[in-house]
């Protein structure tokens, strides 16, 4: 399949391996974050937007109390579970997202029975782009409504942090499933963490002639093990010193009383927070005031930020952002939890070409994995698409 998600043909799969048709396709955007990176979990502030790749999952209800599951991708056998012994143990390896939200939905008391489930995602896991979340969102969505559950929008997004939180074990915040739920065409998603609320920005890149170029370095992460908890640890620490609830109570201006109060490291983490979301909320009245073309700069500071404050960039993601920046790009950053993952660029559509030739070939000379280059587009949110 291409990047963008065929219903029908889901839907066609499904029926060849399950020898039935759907109720129905469901499908849920991956996103690029913007600009606010590490910044949800401190209840701070983020600018995703959703990106014209997405999970799509055909569920199928059946009679008894078994599920059935299926992927395009991986060993493409079916996993069958029975629900009632549905636990932490019976949740492994993919299943786990989807089966996830199931199981945070019946602890909140939907009445969920047995089913045929078939995911197809063209969001490339492990790229930063939160190919997780879209699984998360598409399942919720779909079983909100087969279930009839009338859960809102912002309940569904704890749904999915919650399958995050408690089932695959990353201690992520609710940025992912904000921007797969909530996102429209052509818009950001402005997101409080700490209220929930959310606004959309408009983000059309189209009109300005800019684009955004994903670089997908092929640096995998995983946000379960590794630096993620560590700089979650920090930012708990730095502000439990500071006697605040989150680091969000802090400003630009209580940062030099920081400095004298945390350890070195502690105050360069803290420090990242703090600008960053400064940089969010300069970055969403440049758009309204000078549209896109003119937050290129902020983009830059916030992986400089990334890199040298909270230390979660690579020498992959390094060289993409400076390589774009060195062939026209306006602004440039590293997106999503870091230490591997994607890079994203703002550039004029026009230098398109050119800066996805010198960023393969910078890839080249370094010896490094032949990076996927790919540009995306503000895109819908969550929705039943067959």
């Amino acid at each position: 399949m291409s990047a963008t998600v065929d219903a029908t043909q889901v839907a066609q799969e499904f029926a060849d391996i399950f020898g039935t048709s759907p109720d129905g396709v469901w499908s849920a955007p991956g996103r690029v974050n913007l600009i606010g990176e590490h910044t949800d979990y401190n209840e701070g502030f983020v600018l995703p937007f959703a990106i014209d790749r997405a999970a799509a999952v055909a569920i199928k209800l059946r009679e008894d109390n078994t599920a059935r599951l299926r992927s395009s991708h991986g060993e493409q056998t079916t996993v069958t579970v029975d629900l009632s012994t549905l636990s932490h143990d019976t949740m492994q390896g993919w299943t786990a997202y989807p089966l996830g939200v199931v199981w945070v939905l019946r602890q909140l008391g939907v009445a969920i029975g047995g089913f045929d489930l078939y995911l197809h995602s063209t969001v490339p896991s492990g790229a930063g782009l939160s190919s997780s979340a879209a699984i998360e969102c598409a399942v919720a969505t779909a079983f909100n409504e087969l279930a009839n559950a009338s859960l809102s929008r912002s309940e569904l997004v704890l749904v999915g942090q919650r399958a995050e939180n408690e089932v695959v074990g990353a201690p992520t915040g609710i940025l992912d499933q904000s921007a797969s739920l909530l996102a429209t065409d052509g818009h950001a998603v402005f997101l409080d963490c700490r209220t929930q609320e959310s606004e959309l920005v408009p983000l059309d890149l189209a009109a300005a002639g800019l684009l955004i170029l994903v670089v997908d370095t092929k640096v995998s992460h995983a946000h379960a093990t590794g630096g993620y908890s560590a700089r979650r640890a920090s930012c708990e620490l730095g502000a439990e010193v500071f006697g605040v609830p989150a680091l969000r109570d802090i400003s630009a201006a209580d940062l030099p009383e920081a400095s004298g109060l945390l350890d070195t490291e502690t105050f360069r983490r803290v420090r990242h927070i703090v600008t960053e979301n400064q940089r969010v909320l300069d970055t969403v009245a440049v758009l309204a005031d000078g549209g896109p073309g003119a937050i290129g700069a902020l983009l830059t500071a916030s992986h400089a930020s990334m890199r040298d404050d909270f230390e979660i960039s690579c020498p992959e993601l390094d060289l993409a952002v400076d390589t774009a920046l060195a062939n026209g790009a306006l602004g440039a950053r590293m997106t999503g939890g870091g230490f591997g993952g994607s890079a994203i660029a703002l550039i004029p559509a026009a230098v398109e070409a050119t800066v996805r030739d010198a960023i393969s070939q910078a890839f080249a000379d370094s010896g490094f994995t032949v990076p996927d280059i790919f540009a995306v587009s503000p895109a819908p949110g969550a929705r039943k698409i067959l």
